[in-house]
């Protein structure tokens, strides 16, 4: 059987997609199963390893919350790795959104794509 080969965009929209998906539903362990196990996850807060405290960081956020994403760049670094600069907006129920950028970095893991880093932060 012959392999598809994804673009560097469709790789990233899919996995952002289930990411904001989850996100948008305030379902954490379905955000967490975005991640590799090993994925370095830095939020708005102090970093975490791994799954478990992607979910936790998630569990913590305020139902309402949502994100809206905009591509801003892509590298295809390896066969099995694509990097990829956005920017998000949350949006909330009870303040005004919060825009931020993203680099994340994504790797292949069988025949799924996760993100193996997340870093956030806000540029004045």
């Amino acid at each position: 059987m012959e392999e598809t080969i994804m673009s560097e965009a469709q790789i990233l929209r899919t996995v952002l997609d289930r990411w904001k998906s989850a996100v948008d539903a305030h379902e954490p362990d379905r955000v967490a199963a975005c991640f590799t196990d090993d994925a370095i996850f830095q939020g708005l807060h102090p970093y975490t390893v791994g799954p478990a405290g992607v979910a936790a960081y998630y569990a913590a956020q305020p139902l309402g919350l949502t994100a809206a994403y905009d591509i801003r760049e892509i590298r295809r670094l390896a066969d099995d790795v694509v990097l990829g600069y956005l920017e998000v907006e949350f949006g909330f129920t009870d303040r005004p959104a919060l825009t931020v950028n993203l680099g994340v970095l994504l790797r292949r893991v069988d025949d799924d794509w996760l993100i193996g880093h997340y870093q956030v932060s806000r540029l004045a």
